[in-house]
């Protein structure tokens, strides 16, 4: 069994930082000028490592300008986390060179697989809830933050099927990947939504069975909907929409329990003009300020409001 892993050992060497507690976007190549001509308010941006992973070039121009002026989350999509084969140690290499370049506030990955040999699928696929899965999930969050020297997040999944395998509900699984790497967690609030409209959970009783002390930032997204060939509803995590008003009343929901936390507004379809990502990053923090202000200090029981507080 794996033991928990402290963020010390993690990060001997490095200078701890972390995200403001504010709203953030995805950076985008379409902004770049803007950004740096506006100045505009905002908490942070989040880059996809995947698109840095080389030396130079105009996106290293601007992230490097961007950078002097804002913190910075990296996120990847293809280390491939809950995969059958061994993590892929020239991409770790190549993430470990650009976090060393950017030092970025915080990094993330999914509870997600992604690859499997020489076969790279475009997407994030659901894994098998059970003890060889999360032994697998173990040891490789445990390559990735000692590779890197520091604590990474782990994002819970948008899924659209289930494994008749499973013998732990995600929530008990995400639960024990924290407990024995000591990994943190990135709550995607519309990941949470979009996967329990597609399996029939409540999805604020999935974020109650969470290990909230672990979580270290929060994502917002838009989804698309559509049909199963049961005519059920089938929620698509898309990122090319607003985020719904569902999101959004969930959204609040895991305030009231966590209080506020760096929140990014994600957009990587159908890109709006800069200024209507950055109003749902301000949305964003009118929720945030709205949770500090009923806060005591203490988590909200489920399913009721602080009592000291209201």
């Amino acid at each position: 069994m794996n033991a928990p892993v402290s963020s010390a050992s993690i990060v001997v060497g490095a200078v701890v930082r972390s995200l403001p507690a504010r709203g953030g976007v995805g950076l985008k190549p379409e902004h770049f000028r803007g950004i740096l001509a506006t100045g505009p308010d905002i908490g942070f941006f989040e880059i996809h490592a995947e698109n840095y992973m080389v030396d130079g070039g105009p996106f290293h121009h601007y992230l490097g300008r961007i950078r002097e002026r804002y913190p910075l989350s990296i996120h990847g999509v293809s280390l491939s986390i809950g995969g059958e084969s061994l993590l892929d140690v020239d991409h770790l290499d190549r993430l470990a060179k650009l976090l060393d370049r950017y030092q970025p506030e915080s990094f993330s990955e999914h509870l997600a697989w992604a690859s499997h040999g020489e076969i790279f699928l475009n997407d994030l696929l659901p894994v098998p809830y059970h003890a060889a899965t999360l032994a697998r999930v173990c040891e490789h969050v445990d390559q990735v933050q000692s590779r890197l020297r520091r604590r990474m997040l782990l994002e819970n999944p948008a899924t659209y099927v289930e494994f008749a395998a499973s013998t732990m509900t995600e929530t008990e699984f995400i639960a024990e990947v924290v407990r024995r790497t000591g990994c943190g967690l990135l709550l995607d609030v519309n990941n949470v939504y979009v996967a329990c409209v597609n399996h029939h959970r409540d999805p604020c009783a999935y974020i109650d069975a969470l290990p909230l002390d672990a979580v270290g930032q929060i994502h917002l997204a838009g989804f698309a909907r559509d049909v199963d060939a049961a005519g059920d509803p089938l929620l698509i995590d898309s990122h090319g929409a607003p985020v719904a008003q569902a999101v959004w009343d969930l959204y609040r929901y895991a305030l009231d329990r966590l209080g506020p936390l760096p929140t990014l507004i994600e957009r990587d379809n159908d890109i709006p003009a800069f200024p209507v990502l950055l109003a749902e990053a301000h949305q964003a923090e009118g929720l945030m300020r709205a949770a500090g202000a009923n806060a005591c200090g203490a988590p909200v029981a489920a399913n009721s409001w602080c009592r000291v507080c209201a």
